[in-house]
Parts: structure tokens; sequence; C-alpha cells
């Protein structure tokens, strides 16, 4: 079994300090937390940016600091986020790439969060995916439903994805696909042939999602964007999320993957 990609998802858009003080919110504080995690075992970074009052930013500036920051001071692979809560058109989601991270998050399908919808026209779509394939930047497909698998393989045959793809099973958000370990093996069953994926559970799926993907020879997020918590009632913090999948990953013998290694796995080209 291949080595496990550990990925840190530190901020996300919605906990902030009130939620839990361990939450990064500005620049340096998400560098600075992206640097520990490296340390206890994260691989990969998946990077939003907050402005002053806390709210998810889709400002270009913030995420070229941090990207920037981290590419001279680590060895993560960076992925940022394009999701639409800060920006919901085209121009603010696909502005952010312009820092050029070896990765961004690409949902393939419109989703009803229980406050929001997250809204991805096949226009923004196609959008967003052209660009990532203009500046070669990898695409990790989130899927939040199974048809987004179809979609994302539509976008394969216009030639706006290369092969082999990388997809994440979001589960346990409401509104979209439940945890489950049918929904699991459904999901992982309908993935194209020589695609890795990884798991991300959200809140209390986080630990059984991702438990079960590390035996399944996936891959794992963990970090405060999907789970504040360490467990009942007991605020976490992103090195301590990592470092449990890392001791999970030797428990049941499946070595953790350096980023150097990962790269490797996700067949990211050289920069």
């Amino acid at each position: 079994m291949e080595k496990l990609i550990i990925t840190v998802a530190p901020v996300g858009s919605v906990p902030r300090k009130e939620h839990t003080p361990h939450v990064p919110i500005t620049t340096q504080e998400i560098i600075d937390n992206a640097l520990r995690c490296e340390d206890a075992g994260a691989a990969l970074v998946h990077i939003h940016v907050r402005d002053a009052a806390e709210k998810s930013s889709d400002d270009p500036e913030l995420f070229a600091e941090v990207v920037e920051t981290l590419r001279r001071r680590s060895r993560l692979i960076l992925q940022i986020s394009t999701g639409g809560r800060a920006g919901t058109n085209l121009d603010s989601r696909a502005q952010r790439l312009d820092c050029v991270p070896e990765m961004a998050s690409l949902t393939t399908g419109t989703v009803n969060f229980p406050d929001f919808v997250f809204m991805n026209s096949p226009e923004v779509i196609e959008g967003l995916a052209s660009k990532m394939k203009d500046l070669d930047i990898k695409p990790e497909i989130e899927l939040f439903d199974v048809a987004m698998i179809q979609n994302a393989l539509n976008l394969r045959d216009k030639g706006l994805i290369a092969s082999p793809m990388h997809f994440n099973f979001v589960m346990g958000v409401p509104g979209a696909i439940p945890f489950g370990i049918d929904h699991m093996v459904h999901m992982m069953r309908n993935l194209p042939t020589g695609s890795t994926w990884t798991t991300s559970g959200i809140g209390r799926a986080q630990l059984p999602i991702n438990t079960h993907a590390i035996l399944m020879g996936g891959h794992v997020r963990v970090g405060l964007e999907d789970n504040i918590y360490y467990s009942r009632g007991v605020l976490a913090t992103n090195e301590q999320l990592v470092e449990r999948m890392v001791r999970l990953a030797a428990e049941f013998g499946r070595e953790v993957a350096t980023p150097e290694e990962a790269r490797e796995i996700l067949s990211l080209k050289p920069r």
C-alpha cells in the first residue's frame, strides 16, 4: 500500500476565534500553523485566507503572501481553495490562482449547505479548470456528491483535466453525501483507474472516515476547517489532529509520506 498523504486544512471559511482560540486567522498565523503541521507530519496544506474581520477573503494578495512565504520556508504541497464563500463569481475565484500553487480545489457541482448555496455553475467550473490547466495547477476535485465524479470526467474528456486525477470525498456536510462506509466504497469504485483520493470528514465524521481511508488505501485530510474538536467537548489544534493521523497510520502499519513522496504519489510536475 502506498504511503499516506496527510493534508491539513487549518482555517477554512467558518470557524472564528469565538469558536476556538486555536484557529489561525491572520496570514502570519496561517503560515506559522502550517509550518508546525509540516513538522507534525502533514505533506499538504489546503489554504483559505481571512480578512481583518475574520471573514473568508478572496484577496489575491493575501493568498500570494501565504503561498510565497510557505514556498520559501517549507516543502509542503500548497493547495489553495477556490471555494465560493469569499466570492462567488469566476473572476473572484480565478484571480487567487495567479500565485500559481501546485494544486487548487475544484468543486464540480452545486451543494446546498445549511446556510449557504455553494454555487458552481458549469461556466464557473469550466473557467476554473481552464485556468488551472493554463497555469499547470493540479486540481483536487472536491466531491460532495457522487454525481460530481461524472462532471469531473466530462471535464477530462474536454481536455480540461489531465489524468491521473485526484479526488477528495467531502462527507458529513448537511445537504451533501453523509458519511458511511457504503458511500465511500461506492465513490471509490466510480473513480477512473489510476486516480488518487483523500477523505474529508466534517465534524464528528472526521476521525471514522479517516480511519477507514487509511485502511482502504486512500489519504486523509484533517484540520479546524472541518472539525474543531479532538474529542467530545475538547477543542483541538491542527497539530494534534495531524499527530493523531500519524499515530493511527503507525498502528495500522502504513508509513506517512513526506512532501516529496506525496508529490510523486500525486503525479505533480517538478516546479
